[in-house]
């Protein structure tokens, strides 16, 4: 095994201009997938955390039909109490959960005393939301006391779309109107505590408040919430999480048989899921374009390689060499080929990685503004592409190599 391994060592460095080329473009196509994967990966992680660390959660739960009609608001599939209990005594009993946070939505009327219009609320607990949402406050502005608590009873955290048109600043005071589920109207007055900013746009009309305050404004007695967002301490873990918390939960039945609740994990809900989703299809066509580059130029150096060497192989075979110790031959050369691109665009890739992040790129995402472009990228994920393109050069080696091994001796010590 050795001497073939040296053998083949040999005939590359005969040949060092097309071995060179070879490598380099081995080498190229390993830094373009790194470098396209870990900057991708970067953004997807980034985008992911933005949405899930203000708005969303990891995952979210709801009473059997919610997020179906969710546009409407509907009041009339809020968890109850003891179903709220039922829920947050699962996920107390669950080690992989951070934190979590009730919140009860509805609609209402926002007026400033001159003009009216619609709006939808948020009602928190402001301690629980921020265990669970860590990036919120840093979608506040205008703030009238960045030291204190996000918000208290009494306060509203106003959209940045409504607060222009509406005209309204922080300590304003505004009043807000909703009709409970009974179709009751009622009205509080609110102070302004901030502004609160979209995490992807202008866009939006979601204010916040405490959740006090909305069983006051809809005369709810007991604890209602219309949906239960859950922060885990390793989002990895998503697809375990969410499978076991199904699982639980879907036990639950009501007495017609049929579950209670419904679990959804972020990519349910927002459209941005699509973005990361394209993301990874893009990241697969790159690999795919890395296998036909590896594949065209390792099998077209070997295709070269047997044929000017009919006449060495010949000479071999003539010898005594055995079919298998022929194929083997080439098949190390195709291997060492991509063994070497292998190491040097590894290597180039990670230098490439080092000098984008010490040259503190950045970029704007949705209302953020320079953010800081990272190049990361998991030890596993460069494991892999390393492991695939030595395993394709075997493969594009393999039929030369074959040829080669078949080869009539007579036949091929004719060959000039």
């Amino acid at each position: 095994m050795f001497s073939v391994l040296k053998i083949a060592a040999r005939n590359l460095t005969r040949y060092q201009r097309r071995t060179l080329l070879t490598s380099a473009l081995v080498t190229i196509g390993i830094m373009a997938v790194l470098l396209f994967i870990s900057i991708t990966g970067s953004f997807k992680a980034m985008m992911i955390g933005q949405i899930t660390d203000s708005m969303l959660g990891h995952l979210q739960i709801h009473k059997k039909g919610y997020v179906a009609s969710v546009e409407n608001l509907p009041l009339d599939r809020n968890l109850n109490q003891k179903q709220i209990s039922r829920v947050t005594e699962i996920l107390d009993e669950n080690k992989t959960v951070a934190a979590y946070t009730l919140r009860l939505k509805l609609g209402g009327m926002f007026s400033n005393f001159a003009e009216t219009t619609n709006i939808r609320l948020n009602a928190i607990m402001p301690a629980q939301e921020d265990r669970s949402m860590p990036q919120l406050a840093g979608r506040v502005v205008d703030r009238k006391d960045p030291t204190v608590p996000l918000l208290q009873k009494g306060e509203i955290l106003v959209p940045e779309l409504l607060a222009k048109g509406m005209k309204v600043k922080t300590g304003d005071v505004v009043v807000l109107v909703a009709n409970n589920k009974e179709g009751s109207i009622n009205g509080k007055q609110f102070v302004v505590a901030g502004v609160l900013e979209q995490v992807t746009g202008p866009g939006g009309r979601d204010g916040i408040i405490h959740l006090d305050d909305a069983r006051e404004l809809l005369r709810i007695q007991e604890l209602e919430v219309s949906e239960i967002a859950v922060r885990l301490k390793n989002m990895d873990d998503l697809p375990r999480v969410a499978a076991d918390l199904g699982k639980k939960l879907g036990e639950i039945k009501n007495q017609q048989g049929k579950p209670i609740f419904e679990l959804h994990t972020w990519e349910k809900l927002t459209p941005f899921a699509n973005i990361a989703r394209m993301i990874d299809l893009m990241t697969l066509f790159i690999k795919i374009m890395l296998i036909a580059i590896v594949l065209v130029s390792i099998m077209n150096v070997m295709i070269m390689a047997v044929y000017e060497r009919i006449s060495e192989i010949g000479t071999i075979a003539a010898i005594g060499t055995q079919p298998g110790r022929i194929l083997s031959l080439f098949l190390w050369e195709g291997c060492l080929l991509g063994i070497l691109g292998s190491l040097v665009g590894t290597m180039a890739s990670l230098a490439a990685m080092y000098l984008l992040n010490i040259s503190h790129i950045t970029f704007n995402f949705g209302r953020e503004s320079n953010l800081l472009l990272t190049a990361r990228i998991d030890p596993g994920q460069v494991a892999f592409i390393a492991v695939l393109v030595i395993a394709v050069s075997i493969l594009a080696s393999l039929q030369p190599a074959f040829k080669a091994s078949r080869m009539d001796p007579i036949e091929a010590l004719r060959h000039v």
